[in-house]
């Protein structure tokens, strides 16, 4: 079985360069490119087509999010995850809506960096627990308008329970202990509820709660 192959953005060269040792160090993982602006890093991106990349927010000649936006376009292959020490702020946000499978604190442990990367490499998102509550924050106070409503309408009470949840940045085992339910239950939740919203994965369906005001809202576990 091929390693999977990262591609690390990174302007702060002691942070790029903590990062791919971390990459490094495990077999299964590649380091395919570095590099220290969002320009660099798309033009490695559509040359070496790695299977991840990870992208700092803010660069200099072009930033995380429009870099982003062009990777996702150019290299439709390779799965983005933003890097960030700001916390949720806008282009973070954008990145999400733009596509980016989920977000990551550059202060993670390595053990949380190799995971999201395993994780997003296999198809999956995630969505870091410290940053989601300001992500949260941030649409309610700056972008409350009720997107996505119809689509919400369709979810079953239970399925819009384990939605606020996976917003929260719960993964399923979490979820499952919150709400009392199997992990393989609240997977065939998350599915049917990617699969009702027309999302791509349960970040874009975390941002479509937050965008509907779902997350604003009470629910049973909260009440």
């Amino acid at each position: 079985m091929n390693p999977t192959s990262v591609l690390v953005a990174e302007d702060e060269a002691m942070v790029r360069a903590a990062i791919v040792a971390v990459l490094a160090a495990e077999p299964y993982l590649r380091v395919a490119g570095q590099a220290a602006d969002g320009q660099h890093a798309v033009d490695l991106a559509v040359s070496l087509r790695p299977d991840v990349a990870l992208v700092d927010i803010r660069m200099p000649r072009m930033d995380g999010l429009a870099a982003t936006k062009r990777i996702l376009a150019e290299a439709p292959g390779t799965r983005v995850v933003v890097l960030t020490s700001f916390g949720m702020d806008e282009h973070v946000f954008g990145a999400l809506r733009a596509g980016a499978a989920g977000f990551l604190l550059k202060d993670s442990t390595p053990e949380r960096i190799i995971d999201a990367v395993r994780v997003v490499a296999a198809g999956g998102a995630l969505l870091d627990p410290s940053v989601t509550g300001s992500m949260i924050t941030h649409l309610l106070t700056t972008d409350p308008r009720p997107a996505h409503g119809d689509q919400l309408g369709m979810l079953t009470p239970r399925e819009k329970d384990v939605l606020v949840q996976v917003a929260r940045g719960l993964s399923n085992s979490e979820i499952g202990a919150r709400l009392g339910l199997s992990p393989s239950t609240v997977k065939g939740y998350v599915a049917a509820i990617i699969t009702k919203l027309g999302v791509r994965d349960r970040v874009q369906a975390a941002v479509a709660a937050a965008e509907g005001g779902l997350l604003g809202q009470p629910t049973r576990q909260d009440a």
